[in-house]
C-alpha cells in the first residue's frame, strides 16, 4: 500500500512522508520519532542535535550563490493526533501508518493519517537530502508534543536558533498565508458524586452517541458539527425522570471534537424512557440531518448489571452542569472576517464509580476573551462544586501586516497562480505565538499543502495540492531576502 504513495509526485515529499508515517509517534511517546531524525541528520553528515525537551535541530549551510540571503528556519513538528475507527485494530503504539491512494487523496485505512504535520516534517527532509534545491542557510526545527501542550515549542530555550526567518509548514490550505493564530488553555473539572443502590426490579441499557464527522476543535468548530458530550447531555437530560446514571464516557482527545460517546443507565420506568429518548432522538437527528448524515443514536438493553448509580440530587446537579458549560463558538472576530475568535471544545467526559471528570480546550486569538471564556467555564463547574484546574496556557501570534517574509510570499504565490492569495490568520494552535516569545525579532510565516479532515480518521491530503505546495517552498527558498 505505501510503495503506491512513493510513486507519487514530487516523489522527493512522499518517500520522505512514508518514511515518516512508519514510525510511531503518538505525541508524548516520540522517542522513536527523535532517534528516526537524530539518525536521518546524522546520515547526512549535518549538525544535528537534540535540546533538552527533545526538540531536534538540523543545521545545512546554504547552496552557492545563495550566501548572502537571511537564514531560514523550516519548522514543523514530528507528533501526530491518534484517531481511529472503533471497528479499525490497530495499535498506534507499535505500527506505522497504513496508507492508500484514493483518487486526488491520500488517505489512511481507518485511522488519522498524520499529514498533520508529517508533510511539513517530510518537506524539510527532502530539502536536506537534496543536492540540488536552492536554499539558504536552513536550520530544521522538528518540535515535540504539539498536539498535546506544545512542550516542545514552550521549552525551546532562546539563543538556540540564529535564523532571521521562520517558515512554518502547518497550515492545511494550500491558498492561505497564516499570520496570525489563537492562543489556548486547558480547563479540567473534576467532582465526586454519592452513589446509591440502583433500583431493584431495573434494567441496564446502554446508549450511544456515534457517527458524528469530528475534526479539529479549532479549524473546525466554526461549522457547527455535533459534539458526542453535549449530544449524549441532552438524551441523559430528557430521560433524567425514569433513568440513573452509572457510567459515562464520551471523547478522547482535548484537541478532537468528540466524535462518540457512551453511557450506561439503570431503568425503573422502561416505557416512559423509551418515549422521552426517541422523543429527544428524533430532534437531535432533525437538527443535525445536513451536517451530520452518518450520526447514530442508540439505548439497547445490556445483560451488564450495575449495583451503584449516581444519586439522583447529584445527577441533577452533572446534567445541569453539562448543560451551562459553553460548548462551540463563543466568540467571532470583529476585525477579521469569518475568524473565530474564542470558542470551547468539551473534549472529553467521564463518569464512574463516584468521579467526575470533564476536560476542555479553550481558544483564542484575543487573551481577555480567552480568559473570560475560561472565567465562565470555571463558574459553571465551581457552582457545581468541581474542582477546576487551569493548565497549559499558550500565547497567540499576533498578525503583523508589514512582515517582509509575507510580502514576499504574497508576491510568489500571485505571480504563480495568477491570483492572490488568503492572508490571514487560523483558529487553531500554531506555534509561532510561543516561538515568538524567545525570539520577538524572528519575521514568522505559515504556510501548507491541503489537508482535510485532520485530527479525525477522515484526514486525507490532496496529491494535486502538495505538488503546487512544493513548486512554493521551492521558489520561496530562492528568494529569501538578502541580509
Amino acid at each position: 500500500m505505501n510503495e503506491e504513495i512513493r510513486n507519487l509526485e514530487p516523489k522527493a515529499l512522499w518517500n520522505k512522508f512514508a518514511d515518516l508515517n512508519a514510525v510511531p509517534r503518538p505525541s508524548k511517546k516520540e522517542e522513536r520519532v527523535i532517534a528516526f531524525m537524530k539518525d536521518f541528520g546524522k546520515g547526512l553528515g549535518l549538525e544535528t542535535m537534540e535540546d533538552e525537551v527533545g526538540n531536534v535541530i538540523i543545521r545545512k549551510t546554504a547552496t552557492k550563490g545563495l550566501e548572502d540571503r537571511k537564514a531560514v528556519v523550516l519548522q514543523s513538528h514530528l507528533d501526530m493526533v491518534h484517531q481511529k475507527n472503533n471497528d479499525t485494530d490497530f495499535n498506534f503504539d507499535t505500527q506505522g501508518i497504513e496508507m492508500v491512494v484514493d483518487g486526488d487523496w491520500v488517505r489512511a485505512k481507518g485511522t488519522t493519517l498524520g499529514a498533520d504535520n508529517g508533510l511539513g516534517v517530510a518537506t524539510i527532509m527532502a530539502i536536506l537530502e537534496s543536492n540540488e534545491i536552492e536554499h539558504p542557510a536552513i536550520e530544521a526545527l522538528f518540535t515535540i508534543d504539539e498536539e498535546t501542550g506544545m512542550t516542545g515549542a514552550k521549552g525551546l530555550k532562546g539563543g538556540l536558533l540564529k535564523g532571521d526567518i521562520l517558515l512554518n509548514l502547518d497550515t492545511e490550505e494550500d491558498d492561505e498565508i497564516g499570520v496570525g493564530c489563537a492562543g489556548g488553555v486547558d480547563i479540567t473539572a473534576k467532582g465526586t458524586y454519592s452513589e446509591t443502590e440502583a433500583p431493584k426490579n431495573s434494567k441496564t441499557f446502554t446508549i450511544k452517541v456515534k457517527g458524528l464527522n469530528g475534526g479539529h476543535s479549532g479549524m473546525d468548530i466554526i461549522k457547527g458539527l455535533g459534539n458526542a458530550n453535549k449530544l449524549m447531555n441532552r438524551l441523559l437530560y430528557a430521560t433524567k425522570d425514569s433513568m440513573q446514571l452509572a457510567k459515562l464516557e464520551g471523547g478522547s482527545l482535548r484537541n478532537a471534537i468528540p466524535r462518540e460517546s457512551v453511557a450506561q443507565v439503570v431503568v425503573s420506568y422502561e416505557e416512559k424512557f423509551q418515549t422521552e429518548f426517541e422523543k429527544m432522538k428524533s430532534v437531535i437527528l432533525a437538527e443535525y440531518k445536513s451536517l451530520e448524515p452518518n450520526l447514530s443514536i442508540s439505548a439497547e438493553k445490556s445483560e451488564e448489571s450495575f449495583s451503584k448509580v449516581m444519586a439522583n440530587s447529584d445527577q441533577i446537579i452533572f446534567l445541569n452542569t453539562m448543560n451551562a458549560a459553553h460548548n462551540g463558538v463563543y466568540r467571532m472576530s470583529p476585525d477579521i472576517e469569518d475568524l473565530v475568535e474564542t470558542s470551547n471544545n468539551i473534549s472529553k467526559v467521564t463518569v464512574d464509580k463516584g468521579n467526575i471528570k470533564i476536560e476542555n480546550l479553550t481558544r483564542s486569538s484575543v487573551e481577555s476573551s480567552k480568559e473570560a471564556l475560561a472565567n465562565a467555564l470555571s463558574s459553571a463547574y465551581e457552582l457545581a462544586g468541581y474542582e477546576v484546574k487551569l493548565a497549559g496556557d499558550y500565547p497567540g501570534w499576533a498578525p503583523n501586516m508589514d512582515s517582509a517574509i509575507l510580502k514576499v510570499l504574497d508576491n510568489l504565490y500571485q505571480k504563480m497562480n495568477g491570483e492572490k492569495a488568503n492572508v490571514a490568520a487560523c483558529h487553531a494552535g500554531l506555534e509561532c505565538g510561543i516561538l515568538g516569545q524567545n525570539y520577538p525579532e524572528m519575521d514568522m510565516i505559515s504556510f501548507g499543502p491541503t489537508i482535510k479532515g485532520a485530527h479525525s480518521p477522515d484526514e486525507r491530503a490532496s496529491i494535486s495540492s502538495a505538488q503546487k505546495y512544493w513548486e512554493f517552498v521551492l521558489e520561496i527558498l530562492k528568494n529569501i531576502p538578502k541580509k
